[in-house]
């Protein structure tokens, strides 16, 4: 064995150039440029299409322009819509905000309009010259006073609006007690309202009353009659709008609205009804050159430019069964770059349909393209963009119809309030029947009340008035039925015709008066009959809100109205429901 020493090196070989100037790396050699031609030829990429660039585009069609609405159910009048002047949401969800009347049961309602309209009102009338030194905001306040509650009354209300009616109700006049006098029946101003005025500040009067009366019809945006587009038994909004072309009246629904936004997918074609809608057509025409598509993450168009990092759809997680998802990617993958588009303006709110599109190419060849649904199949499969009928028995038919596009006057976004109402539609197995659970409703000062929060304040104050009992072990306590909370509305499973629906019933209030406890909100209405539709209650549950929505539309006119709104609820509970209850006392 040798002892002489070793030595171990390493060759490393990269490239080096030798020249400053980068042409060679630029033209990007081919070695076997023949392989790559034979590889063309193989593909077909030889093959004349006899196909040019498009490079100008004439685009023919007609416009109806909507002009009737019918909210709710087909058994509702249509009326009159310009969807230039209101959105389509504000139209269907706005509901009766300001009281109709004011009558002695319902004092204790819409507290806060009362008090801003009175409060409004007065600083109005001191604005404007007068010719005595005293206002005349006195005689108002002492004409139109907020009606005193009574203990009854006094006991239903929250603490807030109970310092708030204590502390304004000597001070402002009531708003709504006010409008009612003022306002004439064909819309003019009442000044004989029993208030001494002197005549020379008679019009400086008018001009007050006409611009209150004008603000107070103007801040909320409220339906002219009490059909609204609600619909109790299905917790969803319903409507109807239309547009006449020259041959025929085109009516669309939307039978299914809880989200809060329309768009021309939540609408159905309604053939054979009728609104009355009058004749709005518009022909247009548009002239331009054609421009391709082009979206993020699509495939370089340059040898040299690199891709848009911002969308990767190499990393598309795709399952073996995720067909669309798979054919989504391929189709912007390899067809991305062969579609072009042109740009039409329309109104919004209107219904449009194509008469005709011709292509001028680079060949100076006028092409006509026609729609899919002209093609025959397979070509009239593609149905993007198209509204389809609404099934019906006799038909039992969905099939798109065909060259219609509907640009819906709907909202972009809205500012939304917190919710000043909340409703729980939920299961409970072991009372087998379901309940409707009021969490927030609108108290008097038109603000959120807890009713949780407001049943365990009179609870605590109803047990400290108990008189303490026999102890524990020296008696026992028989209940024919449990306590449950007043803000827990039963529904109850009745069979109608050949379903089932969930009546509204009633428990008795735990303080002993054998009187029910009933709904108090707007959305179970506590004086018409609920009866829901089995499905329409999960077990998933449902929650149902009411909220304050404003937005502003394409004329700049403000809009703010209450809303509601549908959507998953917390599961099922357990109301603690039994009967034959015998407990210790404690």
């Amino acid at each position: 064995m040798s002892n002489a020493p070793s030595i171990t090196s390493w060759v490393r070989l990269e490239p080096r150039s030798r020249d400053a100037e980068m042409n060679s790396s630029l033209e990007a050699k081919i070695y076997d440029p023949l392989w790559l031609l034979s590889r063309q030829w193989q593909l077909g990429e030889f093959a004349g299409e006899d196909n040019g660039s498009p490079v100008i585009a004439r685009w023919r069609g007609e416009t109806a322009r909507l002009n009737r609405f019918r909210p709710g159910s087909t058994n509702s009048g249509p009326m009159a819509y310009d969807p230039g002047s209101l959105p389509l949401e504000t139209m269907a969800e706005r509901e009766r905000v300001r009281p109709e009347t004011m009558v002695e049961n319902d004092k204790a309602k819409k507290l806060m309009f009362a008090i801003r309209a009175g409060q409004h009102f007065l600083r109005l009338l001191d604005k404007q010259p007068r010719s005595r030194p005293e206002s005349y905001s006195g005689d108002f306040v002492a004409k139109f006073p907020i009606p005193p509650l009574t203990d009854d009354e006094r006991k239903e209300l929250d603490a807030e609006s109970l310092s708030l009616v204590d502390l304004v109700s000597a001070r402002v006049p009531d708003g709504r007690e006010l409008y009612k006098a003022l306002r004439q029946p064909n819309g003019g101003v009442n000044l004989s309202v029993g208030i001494e005025v002197l005549v020379a500040d008679l019009p400086q009067l008018e001009i007050v009353t006409g611009r209150w009366l004008q603000w107070c019809d103007s801040f909320f945006s409220e339906p002219n009659d009490s059909v609204a587009s609600w619909n109790p038994d299905r917790m969803e909004y319903s409507l109807s709008v239309a547009g006449k072309f020259a041959e025929s009246e085109k009516v669309l629904t939307a039978q299914e609205y809880f989200e809060g936004h329309l768009d021309w997918h939540s609408f159905d074609l309604d053939e054979g009804a009728s609104l009355g809608a009058s004749e709005d057509v518009k022909p247009v025409t548009c002239t331009t050159i054609p421009a391709p598509v082009s979206f993020r993450g699509m495939p370089a168009a340059r040898f040299w430019e690199f891709e848009d990092a911002q969308i990767n759809f190499g990393a598309v997680d795709a399952g073996p069964t995720d067909l669309a998802r798979m054919l989504l990617v391929e189709f912007a993958l390899a067809y991305g770059n062969d579609w072009f588009v042109i740009p039409v303006e329309l109104e919004v709110g209107t219904l449009c349909r194509t008469s005709s599109l011709f292509v001028t190419d680079t060949f100076g060849v006028r092409t006509l393209i026609k729609s899919s649904s002209e093609m025959g199949p397979p070509h009239s499969a593609c149905r993007m963009f198209q509204l389809s009928n609404i099934r019906k028995p006799e038909t039992l038919t969905t099939a798109p119809v065909p060259n219609l596009f509907f640009l819906a006057p709907s909202l972009l976004r809205a500012l939304e309030s917190k919710p000043i109402e909340e409703v729980l539609f939920l299961r409970d197995e072991m009372a087998n029947m379901a309940w409707a659970v009021e969490r927030l409703i609108e108290s008097s000062v038109e603000r959120p009340l807890n009713r949780y929060e407001a049943y365990t304040q009179h609870k605590r104050l109803r047990d400290q008035e108990i008189e303490p009992g026999a102890s524990a072990s020296e008696a026992l306590r028989y209940s024919l039925v449990s306590e449950v909370p007043d803000y827990w509305i039963p529904l109850l499973p009745t069979r109608v015709g050949t379903g089932l629906r969930l009546k509204r019933g009633a428990v008795l209030k735990s303080d002993g008066s054998h009187e029910p406890a009933t709904a108090q909100g707007r959305v179970l209405e506590s004086g018409e009959e609920l009866s829901l539709f089995e499905e329409e209650v999960p077990r998933e549950g449902v929650r149902v809100t009411r909220s304050f929505q404003f937005t502003r539309w394409t004329d700049g006119s403000s809009h703010l109205w209450i809303g509601r709104r549908k959507d998953v609820g917390r599961g099922e509970g357990s109301s603690g429901l039994r009967f034959d209850n015998l407990e210790e006392e404690s």
